[in-house]
């Protein structure tokens, strides 16, 4: 096509959505960084477009197609905080350096490649993916509000123009009685009987107005919460459902992380120590990993055969269940490999605290609680997803919820 043509990134994206789909498209993210005369460019996909499979990444060193171990774990990796792990990015990234820091003949199919720096050029497709996914951070599968409208059917199927409802079975055999003069005291009627419908979890009463700046927020003010779970708030051209566990985990989880990179995580002992029961294999499992749970904030020692005790557990966490977290780490350390990195076991770890540390669904918020997660939202890079991929929010525009209602 003629915009395939064009020169530069526009041409690029463009070609790109010929090979990989309109899809890919709209979700793409672009990806620039460059150091020490290494450069990375191109287009990668928001966490909302993945694939079962590794088949959607395409990468290239110096326009020649490859498959390296190395720039796959470094995708890997950068998408580590946003994917499940059966999930796969798709994108399409072009690594260009002098050809003398690289060698290409290291694979006889010339798939595979020997970079002189491979620390640098690891280390900036990390940093480039990652900087560009924190960007794009609230960009999630429902944030365009198609993914949801498409969940939406029709509760009855439109009658065709030429339908006769006298053909009907259920059409009346005796004569229809007189609707004039009956339609006018009817809806006369001062007082009408109404549906008890019951109270909702929470709400913002709808005679007190949203605050005008709180409407124009990007995730708009809280109206009400539903079922305990989600959080419904209205911005100026549509509505958000927010989901508060999803959301609150991932803000959880990078303020471990922020605490983590700074100084430590905070720690809070407890007064009596916590006596955890369990297999004697899964107690060993988790003290060879006391050290990395010490890093943050949960110190475990042996309590006999069969038993942990828990004597200092994350302040960023409140109050706990240490039986529960202890037995979903020992189940993720289950599945490590001695070879995964310890950040990655690390990450590993926070994510699994941050899941115990937040919000639970059920539980009902005020007013007051339900705005302050919006505004934390807000703040924190990543939150259109939780730690496990799945999206915290769906926004609908107005004109999505028209188009609902055949208004538009």
């Amino acid at each position: 096509t003629w915009a395939a043509a064009l020169p530069g990134a526009a041409g690029r994206l463009t070609r790109l959505g010929d090979i990989l789909g309109a899809e890919f498209r709209s979700h793409a993210i672009e990806i620039h960084a460059e150091r020490e005369g290494v450069v990375v460019a191109g287009y990668a996909a928001a966490p909302a477009l993945t694939k079962a499979n590794a088949l959607g990444q395409y990468l290239f060193v110096n326009g020649r197609p490859v498959r390296d171990k190395l720039i796959l774990g470094a995708v890997r990796a950068a998408y580590s905080d946003y994917l499940p792990r059966d999930r796969h990015p798709v994108l399409a990234l072009f690594v260009a350096l002098d050809p003398r820091e690289v060698d290409a003949n290291v694979h006889p199919a010339k798939t595979e490649v020997r970079f002189r720096n491979a620390g640098l050029v690891r280390a900036l497709i990390v940093h480039g993916l990652k900087e560009g996914l924190a960007r794009e951070g609230r960009r999630t599968a429902a944030n365009s509000g198609e993914s949801a409208l498409s969940s939406f059917r029709p509760a009855f199927t439109p009658r065709p123009a030429s339908w006769d409802w006298r053909a009907s079975p259920a059409a009346p055999v005796g004569p229809l009685p007189s609707f004039e003069g009956a339609a006018a005291p009817a809806f006369a009627e001062r007082a009408q009987a109404a549906f008890d419908v019951g109270a909702p979890s929470a709400d913002v009463r709808f005679e007190t107005q949203p605050v005008a700046d709180l409407v124009d927020r990007p995730l708009g003010a809280a109206r009400t919460q539903i079922h305990e779970t989600y959080i419904v708030s209205q911005t100026r051209d549509g509505l958000i459902i927010v989901d508060q566990h999803a959301a609150h985990e991932r803000i959880v989880y990078e303020r471990l992380k922020a605490s983590l990179a700074a100084n430590g995580v905070q720690r809070q002992i407890l007064l009596i120590p916590e006596i955890v029961e369990m297999d004697e294999a899964t107690v060993e499992r988790l003290l060879e990993r006391s050290e990395e749970l010490a890093s943050f904030g949960l110190a475990i020692e042996s309590f006999g055969p069969g038993a942990v005790a828990v004597r200092e557990t994350p302040s960023l966490l409140g109050k706990t269940n240490a039986g529960g977290l202890l037995r979903d780490l020992s189940e993720h350390m289950a599945e490590w490999d001695e070879a995964l990195p310890l950040e990655r076991r690390l990450m590993h770890v926070a994510a699994t605290m941050a899941c115990h540390g937040s919000v639970r669904a059920g539980r009902r918020l005020r007013p007051e609680e339900m705005n302050a997660l919006l505004r934390e939202m807000e703040e924190t890079p990543n939150s259109g997803q939780c730690n496990h991929g799945r999206p915290t929010y769906v926004e609908l525009k107005l004109s999505d919820v028209e188009k609902l209602f055949g208004r538009r």
